[in-house]
């Protein structure tokens, strides 16, 4: 190779070389958050449940559900834990996994699907407006979310975390009158220290908090019947 070929090769070369340490350092595509919910729903009722829910839904009273309250934390869709063997104040978000809702919103959303398996269940505009028409006012259930968090006991045992206080109240001539309020404290354990586990603990303690809560608002009821 001549004096003059080379002159031209050599920066060609070097100039792929560099090309290909710049590619190289290019940052990564920033990764999307993983997204997760409480799955697609109750599960269908059988022809026979239909028929039970059914006639449950002929003999127990409509109920108002308010919309769930909040701490400011648990207003947006991070997946929160705390380790509860370092610093149990402090609520940590995991880093690439969110909720594809408000936590409350979610929890509502599957509270109000198990209580439509037993009864009518109307949200608070739906509740006025009967209200109003036909001056029928059904008890309203009203929740307030307290804890909604992945939970560490040591590194290698977990459990989702759920606490709720549920407010039974009844409309009156005279006022409002409160029937019952309970706080539910639930906790089922994590299958791994991560945020997959966490979300599969938080779900599975949402639908045992969600079935004593339902029912607890049966036995409220059937013990103070309207007049």
């Amino acid at each position: 190779m001549n004096a003059t070929l080379r002159s031209l090769t050599t920066p060609l070369a070097l100039g792929l070389v560099l090309l290909a340490a710049g590619c190289g350092a290019l940052p990564d595509k920033p990764q999307r958050a993983t997204l997760y919910d409480f799955g697609p729903g109750v599960p269908a009722a059988s022809a026979t449940g239909a028929s039970v829910s059914a006639a449950a839904q002929a003999t127990l009273p409509t109920l108002a559900l308010a919309e769930f309250e909040a701490n400011a934390r648990l207003d947006g869709t991070q997946i929160l834990y705390r380790l509860g063997y370092a610093d149990a104040n402090e609520l940590r978000p995991y880093g690439q996994s969110r909720w594809s809702l408000p936590p409350a919103q979610l929890l509502r959303q599957r509270l109000r699907d198990t209580l439509s398996e037993r009864r009518m269940v109307l949200g608070p505009e739906e509740s006025a407006t009967i209200a109003r028409s036909k001056g029928d006012v059904p008890d309203m259930l009203r929740i307030s979310l307290d804890e909604f968090s992945h939970y560490f006991e040591s590194p290698g045992a977990s459990t989702g975390l759920v606490r709720l206080r549920a407010t039974l109240i009844r409309g009156t001539a005279g006022g409002d009158r409160v029937l019952g309020q309970r706080l539910f404290t639930v906790r089922r354990p994590a299958a791994s220290a991560d945020a997959p586990g966490g979300v599969k603990a938080l779900i599975a303690s949402s639908d045992a908090a969600v079935a004593e809560v339902v029912q607890w608002v049966d036995q409220l009821q059937q013990q103070q019947p309207r007049q």
